[in-house]
């Protein structure tokens, strides 16, 4: 075992044991590892130190509300005529661990049922003829099991877990043995009992907060669940106090991962002048000696183990990530979600009549209607079996994601063709590629001389693509409105269809041909920013590559104006560029 392997397992058995001591209280852990041996050898050291009794349970993918939350039990009531409530998965794992499998394709409605609850810790039903408070002190272990630029794990989610765990580079063989130090089922019970008496200095505290602010984490919970976690390690540790290496744990295994800028180095201080040295001083060399050197503030030591343990390209990937989700504002990986008549997934059910291409769910109609059992006799309903009636239907509700397409708009003029025309011909050979593997599509333009020409129709064809790019030709004027106009009308129709389109303009933003096909430099670039300006508040995503040899204000004004992202690449590669974009989609996946 590599020791950065080694260190990665031990810090994610000790968050199993931290978390083991108190799950509730923590929220839970993110767990990044495909399910496999080390996922399970980590279950198992979490499970052998939770308490004797406590429920560790499996949610299905998929689960519906009636499951999770509780409801009617539709069998009882219709036995006996009244409505009957039966607990829900959340209510059954109370006082114990919830394992959640592919936590990042959940919907975004079950994660914030999944956040209400380990918020208040109790589930709250009121549907179909009841209303009940259930305890649900849960904690939860969420798999993210994603590969590549699949959806994240839901941001409302994740922020309640305290701890962020990655075991895709650890190995079976890693995993054998327990590490070294690793606290005992007989251990976490007793700092079980010890750690709602562990008390923090307001130092600790004031340190935490610090840290936080200094790594750009920007919520509130995360001191707090960081605090949660250095009283526990010092109950661990057989303390009532916390000290500064329990403040250090918590900052390297909550706050780490959750960074997103590096703190800024310490300003220097002048040093004191110091005064002349006096006659004895050979005599008291001996009493400067034992002066020890003033410790580190509380804060700076949290501060430095936290940026220690920060994950490495951590930092360079968010920065990305989170300029993308800036510009981009409904895109998806595999483009937005709408709903559909009987095709894609489950997303609900609504009341209404079995219209044309509409689907009745049996089950929901029935638990619509055996509220009212009861009171139907008592008006003279005498049919035998369950009386439904039309305003029982429940439809079935379905979404599919729709496709992205991704537009590439190519100054193809003389300023640019000389600089990145070959550049920008591999990236959307790159990028086709991966459209392929989604299922998306590539579409290009360019524009020169007088105006702008479709190259490449939406396609996932890569035969297509490349002879097309094989000929796209270079020089001329830079008609930077007619781009930007054919790059809107192709965008608008796209989403008309109901895809998700991408705009990706390479350009340096000098435009010189107007409208009218005239060249004109000062009426060109007015031309450009008012063609531009239709993208602001438009639902349409849109990236300004920055193709000049080094970064061109024009360009710039022209992101501001279009509200789109700007990214600079004066030395770009193709595979840079495609690795952009994908950002992009990643960035916004998260919104």
């Amino acid at each position: 075992m590599n020791d950065l392997a080694a260190a990665r397992w031990r810090d994610a058995a000790l968050a199993a044991a931290v978390f083991a001591v108190a799950p509730a209280a923590l929220g839970g852990v993110l767990l990044r590892c495909g399910a496999g041996p080390v996922r399970d050898r980590w279950m198992e050291l979490l499970a052998a130190r939770l308490s004797e009794g406590a429920p560790l349970r499996r949610m299905p993918h998929g689960i519906g509300d009636e499951r999770l939350l509780g409801g009617l039990d539709l069998a009882a009531t219709l036995r006996s005529g009244r409505p009957v409530a039966q607990r829900g998965l959340l209510a059954e794992a109370d006082g114990g661990v919830l394992l959640l499998p592919m936590a990042e394709r959940i919907p975004a409605g079950t994660a914030a049922r999944l956040a209400a609850a380990l918020d208040r810790g109790e589930v709250q039903v009121a549907r179909d003829g009841i209303a009940i408070t259930l305890a649900s002190r849960v904690g939860l272990v969420a798999c993210d099991e994603g590969q590549g630029d699949d959806e994240p794990v839901s941001a409302v989610l994740a922020e309640r877990l305290a701890f962020r765990l990655d075991l895709g580079d650890i190995g079976w063989r890693n995993v054998q043995r327990d590490p070294s130090g690793l606290p005992s089922s007989q251990a976490v019970a007793e700092a079980r009992a010890r750690w709602p008496r562990v008390g923090a200095d307001d130092a600790v505290i004031e340190a935490l907060c610090a840290a936080c602010l200094a790594l750009g984490i920007a919520s509130s919970r995360v001191p707090w669940l960081a605090l949660q976690v250095a009283r526990i390690a010092a109950a661990l540790a057989g303390r009532d106090t916390v000290m500064h290496e329990d403040a250090e744990f918590a900052a390297r295994l909550v706050l780490a991962p959750r960074a997103t800028q590096l703190p800024a180095p310490p300003e220097a201080e002048p040093p004191p002048e110091s005064p002349p040295p006096p006659e004895d001083a050979p005599d008291r060399a001996e009493e400067q000696e034992e002066l020890a050197a003033p410790d580190a503030p509380l804060e700076e030591q949290i501060l430095a183990a936290a940026a220690a343990a920060i994950p490495a390209g951590l930092l360079a990937r968010l920065k990305m990530e989170q300029r993308a989700a800036g510009a981009s504002r409904s895109l998806g990986r595999s483009g937005q979600v709408r709903l559909a008549g009987r095709l894609g997934r489950p997303a609900g059910v609504r009341a209404g009549g079995v219209q044309r291409g509409a689907r009745l769910n049996l089950i929901e109609t029935l638990r619509a209607a055996a509220p009212w059992q009861a009171l139907r006799r008592r008006e003279g309903d005498t049919r035998e079996g369950v009386s439904v009636r039309p305003e029982d239907f429940r439809i079935t509700r379905y979404k599919q994601k729709s496709r992205t397409t991704t537009i590439f708009a190519i100054d193809a003029s003389g300023s640019s063709a000389l600089h990145r025309l070959a550049e920008a011909k591999g990236a959307v050979e790159l990028l086709l590629a991966d459209c392929y593997v989604r299922r998306d599509q590539v579409a290009v333009l360019a524009f020169r001389g007088a105006g702008a020409e479709l190259l490449l129709p939406p396609t996932r064809s890569l035969v297509r693509a490349k002879r097309s790019l094989a000929g796209l030709p270079g020089g001329g004027g830079t008609p930077l409105a007619a781009g930007l106009d054919a790059a809107w009308a192709l965008a608008e129709g796209i989403a008309r269809r109901g895809d998700t389109p991408l705009v990706v303009l390479l350009t340096d933003g000098r435009a010189n041909i107007g409208r009218d096909g005239v060249g004109d430099r000062t009426r060109a670039e007015a031309d450009a920013l008012k063609a531009a300006e239709r993208w602001r508040g438009s639902a349409l995503a849109a990236v300004v590559v920055d193709t000049s040899a080094r970064p061109e204000p024009r360009a710039r004004a022209l992101a501001q104006r279009m509200d789109a992202l700007y990214l600079p690449l004066p030395h770009a590669r193709a595979a840079t560029l495609n690795e952009a974009v994908q950002a992009v989609a990643r960035g916004a996946a998260g919104r």
